[in-house]
Parts: structure tokens; C-alpha cells; sequence
């Protein structure tokens, strides 16, 4: 059996608000398995969550970062050069849209909210990448994204945000194109609707995940736990020839037609 051994390895992770963050499950997962890590937030409002979450390890480096502000990302990473030297991980776990963009008629989105969730959930990856990628030469290292099912169909309630995530999708595949020269993998997760902050905006969330436990081949829906297991694989050696991937964590829901 594999144990992955990520005691020699430094990573940043992006997107932890509250314990039932995605990213808090990979956070926890990755220094479980050994990894010195970085938890980026968003502002001084986040940072007493953050700051709570951690409390119990080690070593740790919190980072205040607003990913809609390039010289603050770029002043991120020169943090991050100064404490760890170098990266070999990057968990981009950000996505925002104005709440009432996320119900009623899609035609009816207003340009500012279409800019808004554009540039945060999926521009943002691009800059992250931008200053990660220097930080992992000549190494190289792995860069993840989480994504959704909405990205190639309609969920309705959604709306602009699956979008932005067939924006970020297509991200994926240009970044691991630019990047894998450097050795530097970038792939996506995604991963089936579960129960976080942002996920109880969404407009019709309720019948999206009951929609998903009837008709997802394995018949329940995923946890945060097997969405972390799988950012461990893609950040670990294990998937050392993978790269431009979107993996489903679904419980299989994408395969099936009705």
C-alpha cells in the first residue's frame, strides 16, 4: 500500500474561510501528510477564522492575499520566496459571485456581476500561476483548481458562476500547456455539490445535491474528505504525468445522461 510523504514539500493554499471550506479539507489532508504550508486569506475579516482553524500546528504561515489585486498577489509570493524559498504546491480554491447573480434568469446578469465572478473565481488563477510557477523552478511542482459540473451543462441557479468555471476549465489546459516546460502540473477538481458557505447562496442548491444522490451511479454525495484525498494524489509524485486534467469527484454523476 502507497503512503504519500509530502514532509519534504511547501505549498500555499488559497480559499480557507471556515472549517467547512474545501480548502481547509485539502490544508488538512496536505499537513497531514507531512507538508510545510502557507494559508492565504482574504482579508483582516478571515483572518480570525484562519487563525482558529490552525491553532494546533506547528508550523504554519498565514498570508493575507486578495487575489483582485495583482501587486497584492505579487507581494504575496515575494512573502512566500522569503519564508519557504521555493513552493511545490498551489491549491487555488477561489470563487465569488454577487449573491443575486446566483438565481433567476441568466440572460438578465449585469456586466459589473459578469466582471466581478469572472475575475475573481477565474482570473485569479491565472495571476496565482504567474507568480507560483518562478517559485517551483527548476523542480517544478503542481498547481490545483477546484471546478463544477456547471462548467459543461445547466444547473440552474448557477447561473454565472458556471461561466466562470468553464473559463477556469479552459485555464487549466493553456496553464499546463505555458507551464509544462517547467515541469510545473496544473489540474482541476470537480467535485460534486457539497455543504460550504458559498454552496448555500446558491440559488436551488438543495435540489441540485438531492438531484445528485439519486441519480449519481454510486447513489450519496461526496464529502470534502474525498475531494482532499484526491488534491492529495495531484499534488503528490503519484501523478507526476498528469496535467491539463479535469478529475470528477462526484460519486460518478457526470457520466450519466438522465
Amino acid at each position: 500500500m502507497y503512503k504519500i510523504d509530502l514532509s519534504n514539500r511547501t505549498g500555499v493554499v488559497f480559499g480557507v474561510a471556515n472549517q467547512r471550506s474545501i480548502a481547509w479539507a485539502i490544508a488538512q489532508t496536505l499537513h497531514q501528510a507531512g507538508a510545510k504550508l502557507a494559508i492565504a486569506y482574504q482579508n483582516e475579516r478571515l483572518k480570525e477564522n484562519v487563525e482558529k482553524l490552525v491553532k494546533d500546528w506547528d508550523d504554519v504561515t498565514l498570508l493575507e492575499c486578495d487575489v483582485s489585486d495583482d501587486a497584492n498577489v505579487e507581494a504575496a509570493f515575494g512573502k512566500l520566496k522569503d519564508k519557504f524559498g521555493r513552493l511545490d504546491i498551489v491549491v487555488h480554491s477561489i470563487a465569488f459571485a454577487n449573491r443575486e447573480d446566483l438565481g433567476g434568469r441568466f440572460v438578465d446578469t449585469p456586466r459589473e456581476g459578469f466582471r466581478l465572478a469572472l475575475d475573481i473565481s477565474a482570473y485569479s488563477l491565472i495571476s496565482v500561476a504567474r507568480y507560483a510557477a518562478p517559485l517551483m523552478a527548476p523542480e517544478g511542482g503542481a498547481i490545483i483548481t477546484m471546478t463544477f459540473q456547471a462548467a459543461e451543462r445547466v444547473f440552474p441557479g448557477y447561473n454565472v458562476m458556471g461561466t466562470a468555471k468553464a473559463a477556469l476549465e479552459n485555464e487549466v489546459q493553456q496553464l499546463a500547456s505555458d507551464l509544462g516546460k517547467e515541469n510545473v502540473r496544473v489540474n482541476a477538481i470537480s467535485a460534486g455539490p457539497v455543504d460550504t458557505l458559498s454552496s448555500r447562496v446558491i440559488s436551488g442548491y438543495s435540489k441540485m445535491k438531492g438531484a445528485h444522490s439519486d441519480r449519481a451511479p454510486m447513489q450519496r454525495n461526496i464529502t470534502v474528505e474525498e475531494v482532499a484525498k484526491t488534491a492529495l494524489y495531484l499534488c503528490s509524485d503519484m501523478s507526476s504525468g498528469v496535467t491539463g486534467e479535469v478529475i470528477h469527484v462526484d460519486t460518478g454523476y457526470h457520466v450519466m445522461g438522465i
